[in-house]
């Protein structure tokens, strides 16, 4: 596995890392044990770059994390967002939430020091610049080695940046969300010298193995209520997805392999180093997704995908509402 320098910081990270929020239920029950078994895979595979969030099952995905790397805090890169706070939508950049946030993170992972500590959303009620000055207190103190945003506009990024050196940026980028090339993000990423990490890369499953229908979600699956997956919507999607697929089989890889390849060579194509953070809660997945580092795109291959999916393609935005107002904030 290649390792790249992970933006203006002088981390060296896996060219494909492993996003972790599948393991704690976002996407269906997961089991603790595979889980543990499927971090520690990733070790040996030559993957060290892991992204978790203080959200994800209220510590439950830290906590995780911690147990899987005890005696291994040297091989592995932690990036791990603030989260929102639960009383509301809103919220998440003051000083005192983020040292909290901070804190709680490094006691659940029973570690010293974050390697990134990244803001999961602007808050509209703090300007970027007060919360990356608080994200500074904490590298400062040593707490964290490095700060970030997630999800925010290229303006906040380089107000942000301005402040205090903002290694990476993470937005959901894939063959289906778009966004970051259209809204700057990316181009923005390249000046100031960040990395920018892909998440959601497979789509939530839209672009990886065979999507469940709808109404096979659960309650408490973060499908259930985001309108990519409404029968309307979903059907479209499937039609979008079988034709690129087909593009896959012509490759000899699966549709995670072209997924995740198209991001890093996106990224190549851009001038930035692009990581995806391919979600996995199964060593088969994993493996499957960590195929995509020997899976070489041309540019008549990105010309094919650009054919098939080009921005905007997917049909239905990619959250609801009321959190579509929380990015490119």
């Amino acid at each position: 596995m290649e390792r790249h320098r992970f933006g203006n910081s002088d981390l060296t990270v896996s060219a494909i890392g492993l996003g972790c929020y599948g393991m704690s239920g976002a996407y269906g029950p997961a089991d603790d044990r595979e889980s543990l078994a499927t971090i520690r895979r990733a070790l040996e595979l030559g993957v060290n770059f892991l992204d978790t969030s203080a959200s994800y099952g209220n510590g439950h995905n830290q906590r995780l994390i911690g147990e899987a790397i005890q005696g291994r805090r040297h091989e592995v890169v932690i990036h791990s967002k603030s989260g929102s706070p639960r009383h509301g939508s809103a919220g998440g950049g003051e000083a005192r939430y983020l040292r909290a946030t901070c804190e709680t993170s490094l006691e659940n992972l029973g570690i010293e020091t974050l390697d990134v500590f990244c803001l999961s959303r602007i808050d509209p009620k703090v300007p970027v610049e007060e919360s990356v000055a608080a994200m500074a207190a904490l590298v400062k103190e040593g707490k964290t080695r490095f700060i970030a945003l997630s999800e925010c506009s290229a303006e906040s990024l380089r107000r942000g940046s301005a402040v205090h050196p903002l290694v990476s940026l993470q937005m959901e980028y894939s063959l289906f969300s778009r966004d970051a090339e259209r809204q700057g993000q990316i181009a923005a990423c390249k000046d100031l010298g960040a990395a920018m990490m892909a998440y959601a890369v497979l789509g939530r499953g839209l672009i990886s193995g065979a999507p469940p229908p709808p109404e096979s979600f659960g309650a408490k699956d973060v499908r259930a209520h985001l309108p990519r997956f409404e029968p309307a919507h979903f059907e479209k999607n499937l039609a979008l997805r079988a034709a690129l697929e087909a593009l896959a089989r012509r490759k000899g890889a699966s549709l995670a392999q072209l997924a995740v390849a198209w991001t890093m060579a996106m990224g190549k194509r851009a001038g930035t180093f692009v990581v995806p953070i391919p979600g996995a809660k199964s060593r088969a997945h994993l493996e499957e997704n960590i195929g995509a580092a020997s899976l070489a795109l041309t540019d008549d291959d990105l010309a094919a995908i650009d054919r098939i999916a080009p921005p905007g393609a997917a049909s239905g935005a990619r959250y609801q509402e009321s959190a579509m107002q929380r990015i490119n904030a």
